[in-house]
């Protein structure tokens, strides 16, 4: 019977495996075309067009970097889940890593009645160590989600940090938003893959439901940790 159990699991890890590869090359193969969709709308936009025309690509080009990001979020989770996921330890500038988050969020406000709040400790230190690539990735998805579902109000980004040793910190980063919110028997489902919440409420945000799973995982691997 143990023989047989582990067979089993033997099994089940091999399935496991092949699903994870199976999804890395498939985004893969569905992301090389999609950025060739997406470029070739950003060529035809310089064009002189009438505005219908214009219109249609624009539409094309929102729709292609939409599906590229849901391509992303699959990319990633198969990554993290075949143990293929790296981190990259190097020295960054710690503003840096803020003001390309507020560079990004700011395009996302622009067509709402929402602030964009920055509260930064002001003995922040000035370069840090670390993957800034997922850190950054780990923040867009944070306000990004913010931005999602805030209507009115703001979105407010705290950053600060606890120190731990005369030459080690803890960066500490919140996210907080005057949105929709999120019902209290749901909360522990919040950083579960695969899981939208509320489908009634949110029908119309488009989502994975991977991105606060994945900023998890990625967190998990850094040593890092991540509540609501």
């Amino acid at each position: 019977s143990k023989y047989l159990a582990y067979k089993a699991k033997e099994e089940i890890q091999q399935s496991a495996n092949m699903k994870s590869d199976f999804l890395a090359n498939m985004s893969h193969e569905i992301r090389t075309p999609m950025n060739g969709v997406i470029g070739m709308a950003e060529m035809a936009l310089r064009e002189e067009l009438t505005p219908a025309a214009r219109n249609y690509i624009q539409q094309i080009k929102t729709s292609g970097q939409t599906l590229l990001t849901i391509i992303n979020d699959v990319l990633d989770f198969s990554k993290i889940e075949s143990g293929k996921m790296d981190i990259i330890i190097d020295e960054y500038e710690t503003m840096s890593l803020i003001y390309d988050i507020i560079s990004i969020i700011m395009t996302r406000l622009k067509d709402k009645n929402v602030e964009l709040i920055i509260d930064v400790v002001p003995d922040l230190p000035e370069k840090l160590y670390g993957d800034i690539a997922r850190n950054k990735q780990i923040l867009i998805n944070l306000a990004n989600n913010a931005v999602k579902f805030t209507q009115r109000g703001y979105v407010a980004i705290h950053v600060g940090y606890e120190k731990l040793t005369d030459d080690t910190i803890e960066l500490q980063i919140a996210v907080e938003d005057t949105g929709i919110g999120i019902k209290d028997n749901d909360l522990q489902l919040l950083f579960q893959s695969f899981q939208q919440l509320d489908s009634k409420r949110n029908r119309n945000i488009e989502g994975t439901g991977l991105g606060l799973a994945i900023s998890k995982r990625l967190l998990d691997l850094m040593g890092g940790s991540i509540h609501v």
